[in-house]
């Protein structure tokens, strides 16, 4: 089978868990409602079933290659890159003055899922120029967003971020890339730059490096780096492209996965110097840089439901197409579907309520992200930012390590089949791998969480976020189904072991930092695992809500109401236990001799 975007379920979060029509009373959103994000998504479902899916495999079985310096994309990229292009999907979220769609975040994380579900590889191409194009936004001169920033909404030009050294990983604090001032203001760079993200390809005419290097004189360490345009080739004062510049891309990584995605090595400034000009001030480049990072965190977290969302529904067609083994209920005189196996039923299951209830939290950011920008209350204003910044690392570290999880769950599925290529399982939980490790590890999205996020307000956002959690468990104690008692007891005991963990981080990150980053990973998971019951339970009220007064698709909501049911019995059951391994556990976890190990 090949694959049909969840449509239905990501409107179902929009409208009635994100508050998509309070998003489209917000300046500049005026024509967002419901209607549009239908049309939008339905759209944008065509465009991704019919045109990217297809090539996924095939992106598998023919990756990028590299020959001489140059790039060759697999077989069909160059063509559905340029129908992506033109049909305005990489100007979705971005300004309409620069020739984008200005549509609001809410709606652009399901159209940013639907294109990773359908070809992670070709999907990795966007992604980084939306990256980009925020930067320039954000820190760019009007020059220099008038000459890049429509010719990468477009599909025109392409954006990379290149921050990552031989010698400097996640350490960016021993970046060498040197830039030199010249004497018409410009830079010339000089260094190697590894891990780019289609820094070499066939598909746009141009690609827009943002290179992170050195000015001679600038302070040891992260407050010495600048940020610098680099273009692959030099681009006039009218937008026209002249000669190639000096960076070249030397080879390309061969991949445990996303293998249609080539991962450049790049060479400055081998043959004069490669010509950049400064994006911002001097000595500030990490913080424009977090800027495309922050974009490309939340991107990647939709990455992980995206892959999760593919290998559920190939394992369910598996399931209900492969013949196995008599249903242990005597249901059925012979061998039946395995789908009739309690077993099997309980894979799919998991495999499907973590997916949705990832999808709920991460579209619940987005329309908190909009809100933080454009809500006309400076203190809403305020409120949405804090919470979206708490639910970046859980929307990138969870659902990432989810996606490992129910990726892994579908090769179980399919059984030995699974372990055969040729079935497609097994490409899900490879390109599934690199998720929890590029735009940051999962440890290093656990460490913004307990420093930045959790122990620097001593855990005021992350209790404001619990009381919230305690108005709906008081709605679904106030209900008599059994689905509903169950979500009440079971998001009680995770809010309450949430609580706890919160107030052990907060006490201990200064006085036993060891202690409190010991847990930092398992605090992330259980934030991610809590926030994602607490929307699958606001998602059973309401389809509660909507059977009782017959209205919406009573299968669909049937299935919110079972899903969240199991959610609760085998996710959010697990938060105590988890609570006692970050608050009782520490000790064990740093008290082995390091030449022990």
């Amino acid at each position: 089978m090949t694959y049909l975007a969840p449509v239905n379920d990501m409107l179902f979060c929009m409208k009635e868990l994100a508050g998509l029509d309070d998003v489209a009373k917000m300046p500049g959103f005026e024509e967002a409602g419901v209607e549009t994000a239908q049309a939008v998504l339905e759209e944008c479902a065509k465009f991704n079933q019919d045109v990217l899916a297809p090539l996924n495999w095939e992106g598998d079985k023919h990756p990028s290659s590299w020959k001489d310096g140059k790039v060759t994309t697999t077989p069909g990229f160059a063509q559905a890159f340029r129908q992506f292009g033109e049909g305005g999907w990489q100007g979705l979220q971005h300004p309409g003055e620069f020739g984008g769609q200005g549509l609001p975040k809410t709606i652009g994380a399901a159209c940013i899922e639907m294109l990773n579900s359908a070809n992670m590889s070709f999907a990795l191409c966007p992604l980084l120029t939306d990256g980009a194009i925020e930067a320039l936004l954000t820190a760019g001169s009007p020059e220099q967003q008038a000459l890049y920033i429509p010719k990468m909404i477009s599909g025109e030009w392409t954006g990379t971020m290149n921050l990552t050294e031989p010698q400097a990983g996640s350490d960016l604090a021993l970046v060498r890339t040197r830039a030199e001032p010249q004497a018409d203001g410009s830079f010339k760079l000089f260094g190697t730059k590894i891990f780019i993200t289609y820094g070499e390809h066939d598909m746009a005419a141009n690609i827009v490096h943002l290179v992170l290097a050195r000015v001679a004189g600038a302070p040891e360490g992260v407050k010495g780096i600048s940020l610098f345009i680099v273009p692959k080739f030099m681009v006039g004062a009218d937008g026209s492209l002249g000669a190639r510049n000096d960076v070249h891309c030397v080879s390309i990584e061969h991949k445990l996965g996303i293998k249609a995605s080539p991962t450049a090595v790049l060479q400055f400034g081998d043959h004069g110097g490669a010509v950049g000009h400064l994006i911002g001030l001097e000595n500030r480049g990490l913080e424009y840089m977090f800027i495309m990072m922050n974009a490309a965190r939340y991107a990647v977290g939709m990455q992980g439901i995206a892959i999760a969302e593919r290998a559920y529904q190939k394992a369910a067609q598996f399931a209900r197409d492969r013949i196995q083994s008599r249903p242990v209920d005597g249901s059925l005189p012979g061998s039946a579907p395995i789908i009739h196996h309690p077993d099997v039923k309980r894979m799919l299951m998991t495999m499907r309520a973590c997916t949705e209830g990832c999808r709920a939290m991460a579209i619940v950011a987005a329309a908190a992200f909009d809100a933080s920008h454009h809500h006309p209350d400076p203190e809403v204003r305020k409120q949405n930012q804090a919470f979206y910044e708490f639910m970046v690392p859980l929307v990138k570290g969870y659902s990432t390590e989810m996606s490992i999880e129910v990726a892994s769950l579908g090769v179980q599925v399919h059984g030995g089949m699974g372990f055969i290529e040729e079935t497609g399982a097994a490409q899900y939980l490879r390109d599934a791998r690199i998720l929890t490790i590029y735009e940051g590890t999962t440890a290093i999205q656990a460490n913004d969480l307990v420093g930045r996020k959790t122990a620097r307000d001593g855990g005021r956002t992350a209790k404001g976020i619990a009381a919230q959690m305690v108005v709906t468990e008081k709605a679904l104690a106030a209900r008599s189904s059994v689905a509903a008692r169950a979500m009440h007891k079971r998001l009680k005991a995770g809010r309450e072991a949430f609580e706890q963990v919160v107030d052990f981080i907060a006490g201990s990150s200064k006085a036993s930092p060891n202690a409190a980053f010991a847990g930092s990973v398992p605090y992330l998971m259980l934030a991610g695992n809590l926030v994602a019951g607490w929307q699958l339970a606001r998602a059973l009220l309401v389809a509660e809500d909507q059977l009782a007064a017959g209205e919406g698709d009573a299968a669909f909501l049937r299935a919110k109401i079972v899903t969240a049911h199991f959610y609760a019995d085998h996710v959010l059951s697990k938060l105590p236990g988890m609570r006692d391994a970050i608050v009782e556990g520490a000790d064990s976890v740093t008290a082995l001799a390091l030449e022990s190990f």
